[in-house]
């Protein structure tokens, strides 16, 4: 387990240093998304993996709504990876998706170490209290660009006809991707406030723990 996390932590570290050495190549952060594209899909879809073993981890038993909503941020990444931003290559450019890009890497850097230095029973406060502080603005930077990015799509969606599917056909069967995507973005609407409460639930709990410890001593 330590060496998994190790890993997961140095792809994101790698998603990280691409794009700080672009950005300092470029002197802009205009179309940074070019310089860690390839990075970023590899990682982003071996995510599917994590996902998949966090959720059988819990089978054949009841699966807790913690998980589900881990699995949810998960397949909600992979598809603005593939779905959306490889698919329209028109938002390649739009700052929104650096914005996610950048949200998605600071997160998963400070997980990953948290889980890390769990592991090697040596968990610095600071780590600590930055996985249980920092997505208070990471969390809403994220799902704003997330959200930014799949409305700046829609056009091009629209437009083109990129994956839907009109009658007749010999199946009797029609899909409009431009619908699908907005019912992606509105079913943020419920899932992305149990998410972030689930996480303000867990600062109070775990810093909380940690002041009363240290009172104690």
């Amino acid at each position: 387990l330590l060496i998994v996390d190790f890993f997961l932590s140095f792809r994101w570290l790698v998603i990280a240093v691409g794009l700080v050495r672009a950005y300092l190549a470029k002197g802009s952060y205009h179309s940074l998304y070019y310089s860690i594209e390839k990075p970023l899909k590899f990682f982003q879809t071996g995510a599917l993996l994590e996902g998949y073993l966090l959720i059988a981890k819990y089978l054949p038993g009841i699966v807790p709504s913690s998980v589900v909503l881990t699995a949810f941020q998960v397949m909600s990444r992979v598809f603005l990876t593939w779905a959306v931003t490889h698919s329209v290559k028109e938002v390649q450019t739009e700052d929104s998706v650096l914005l996610f890009v950048v949200a998605w890497t600071i997160t998963e850097i400070i997980r990953y170490s948290f889980y890390t230095f769990s592991l090697l029973n040596h968990l610095p406060y600071l780590i600590k209290w930055a996985r249980y502080t920092l997505f208070i603005v990471l969390y809403p930077m994220g799902v704003s660009g997330e959200l930014l990015t799949i409305y700046a799509a829609l056009p091009f969606v629209r437009q083109s006809g990129l994956y839907s599917i009109s009658l007749p056909n010999k199946y009797n069967f029609s899909f409009d991707y431009y619908t699908f995507l907005i019912l992606v973005m509105i079913s943020y609407i419920p899932i992305f406030p149990q998410l972030y409460f689930h996480m303000l639930h867990q600062r109070r709990k775990v810093l909380s723990h940690t002041e009363e410890h240290k009172k104690s001593e």
